[in-house]
């Protein structure tokens, strides 16, 4: 029986959603039970649809009764994770054809690499590049030339957006289809090192450059547990991809089978028009408590405090930073990944990975396990582990017990007690801090203020010798609305260094710290954000600060704060394509809100 404090979360869900819930459904099933849009088309639709195809795809097309398929692709050869996609097309399509089905390419979406635009001016469009991603899948399939989807992305905002995007067409079949982690570079504890002598000024930018290309070094994603890895993760305990696909390697003979048997599970539910199989009958609300209980059970990104609640309310589901926040009570943290810990996600999967995490959590009744899987009912399926016999891919028994406790436990025998994320509230508003990374001596700080426009500001004053003291870096003006949230993650190596000093820091923020949220206790997402009067607004440097990670407080201690005259920061979007966004930043909803448009 499912844990009662999971179970009461699940209800009060449920019960939050009836509404909006029920309105999606009954659209899904409308549209599920209509005849397959291909065969309303005109014959010059259809003409139209298909004249780039070769005559047997052409012909399969036109009789409108095998599957079509059709590809969202994020890919480019810009974002490494994304970099084995390019070959993907054809080689679906050959998988498909091989099943008397058809696959084309549907449309494209942007994928942007927050590793390349950290710290700069076009990080300002991260965030909103999500809302973009799901619109833009969404043009790609309203042709309604397609049966099903296989969903080509991987890195932060890209699925997320994908997602969001299937999920308003509730009543096709939907898969993910992932590339792989790439192989082990330098070690992330040498890469942090590498890092700090920089800030430091120790050595220089060709050091550090070459210690970045020695990790970040191939096609595949990057390999610490950031957003993108934590996408993979919530893919598959959400059973929106097949069990064990997440962190297999690209270019290797069984990433190429689970590719292939991808198109055969997606064409068999087709064929089969089984309901339970649909995008919009997975992702309900046990789909979604699962996932959140992934994020927490594993320390995977702050980003999906975020991006859950904006995908959860594409399925018609309300939840918010609450849920998060009650489930952590009772589950435990099992994994150390960096930034939680040394070992990378190649690591992870080779101690047990996603097979022995959904195990360990369903033995003690912490997981739905009576949910719907792109491979049927029930999240046991997800225990099993793929193995390649003659290039078809098998399942056998995952493993029962960690390969390396270091890096992943049992959850009778956890690295904490309770989850990696934690809600903070006071009376700065709410916010939420990574705390699976923190340790404990570093999760209460109380010190004065120093407020910075912008963290650039902050780094200048640290290399000017100015910050060698306890202190809260306070960095206001960086919401949804005001900028478009951009992390701050270019901010980690400074904070560590003066912490590994000595000194009491910590950062409170409107913007985001990123899936590599590190030992550095930061208060983020704070809601409501400066732009729309918060109080974080009002904060002047010198004013005492709490923030306490283990009770849940994030507190100003001075008096007649908001009896303070608000302050305004006049943004410059001129550059960067960031101007063309104005109307979307207008728009967006609040940080607890999922910030998006949609």
């Amino acid at each position: 029986m499912i844990n009662s404090k999971i179970k009461e979360v699940t209800d009060r869900i449920i019960k939050r959603s009836k509404a909006s819930r029920d309105s999606y459904l009954k659209n899904s099933n409308v549209n599920f039970n209509k005849s397959s849009g291909r065969n309303r088309l005109s014959c010059g639709n259809l003409a139209h649809a298909f004249a780039g195809c070769g005559p047997d795809d052409k012909s399969t097309i036109a009789k409108g009764i095998e599957p079509n398929i059709a590809i969202i692709t994020a890919y480019n050869d810009m974002l490494s994770a994304h970099k084995p996609y390019e070959t993907y097309p054809n080689e679906l399509r050959k998988y498909a054809n091989e099943l008397n089905a058809t696959v084309q390419v549907a449309g494209g979406t942007p994928a942007m690499c927050d590793g390349v635009t950290q710290g700069q001016p076009g990080m300002d469009l991260s965030l909103l590049s999500r809302d973009v991603i799901a619109l833009s899948s969404a043009i790609g399939l309203s042709h309604d030339m397609f049966n099903g989807v296989l969903n080509m992305g991987i890195c932060d905002k890209i699925v997320p957006g994908l997602l969001i995007g299937n999920l308003s067409f509730g009543h096709l079949h939907s898969i993910f289809v992932p590339a792989g982690p790439m192989p082990t570079g330098i070690s992330n504890d040498e890469k942090a090192r590498i890092r700090e002598e920089f800030a430091e000024g120790k050595i220089g930018r060709e050091e550090l450059l070459k210690g970045e290309s020695d990790s970040y070094h191939s096609p595949g994603t990057c390999t610490f547990y950031g957003t993108a890895n934590s996408n993979q993760m919530l893919m598959e305990i959400m059973g929106m991809q097949l069990p064990g696909s997440s962190f297999i390697n690209p270019d290797s003979s069984m990433r190429r089978a689970l590719n292939k048997e991808a198109v055969r599970v997606l064409v068999d539910n087709i064929r089969n028009k089984d309901y339970s199989t649909t995008i919009g009958q997975i992702v309900d609300e046990k789909c979604i408590v699962n996932g959140i209980i992934g994020l927490l059970a594993t320390g995977g990104s702050t980003n999906h405090t975020i991006h859950l609640v904006a995908m959860a309310k594409s399925a018609g589901i309300i939840i918010n930073w609450d849920d998060f926040s009650d489930l952590s009570e009772v589950i435990p943290s099992i994994a150390r990944v960096y930034p939680n810990g040394a070992a990378d996600i190649n690591h992870f999967h080779a101690s047990g990975g996603m097979a022995f995490v959904i195990k360990t959590l369903l033995d003690e009744n912490l997981l739905h396990e009576d949910v719907n899987t792109i491979v049927g009912k029930g999240l046991y399926k997800y225990t099993l582990e793929p193995k390649l016999k003659n290039n078809i891919i098998s399942y056998e028994d995952g493993p029962t017990a960690s390969l390396n406790e270091s890096i992943i436990r049992s959850a009778k025998n956890p690295f904490q007690v309770t989850g990696g994320l934690k809600v903070l509230k006071g009376n700065l508003g709410v916010s939420v801090i990574k705390t699976s990374a923190v340790a404990m001596e570093h999760r209460i700080v109380e010190a004065e203020a120093i407020v910075f426009d912008d963290q650039d500001d902050l780094i200048k004053a640290f290399q000017a010798g100015e910050l060698n003291r306890d202190f809260i870096a306070v960095i206001p003006f960086q919401g949804p609305k005001q900028k478009g949230m951009p992390e701050l993650h270019k901010l980690t190596p400074t904070l560590s260094i003066l912490q590994k000093k000595g000194h009491k820091v910590a950062l409170i923020t409107d913007g985001r710290m990123s899936g590599a949220s590190g030992k550095v206790p930061a208060a983020i997402h704070l809601t409501p954000e400066a732009a729309t009067g918060g109080v974080i607004g009002l904060i002047r440097t010198g004013d005492r600060l709490i923030l306490d990670a283990e009770n849940g407080i994030l507190n100003c201690l001075e008096d007649n704060l908001e009896s303070r005259p608000a302050r305004q920061v006049i943004y410059d979007d001129s550059s960067h394509g960031r101007q063309l966004f104005r109307n979307l930043r207008a728009l967006i909803s609040s940080s607890e809100e999922g910030a998006g448009i949609i």
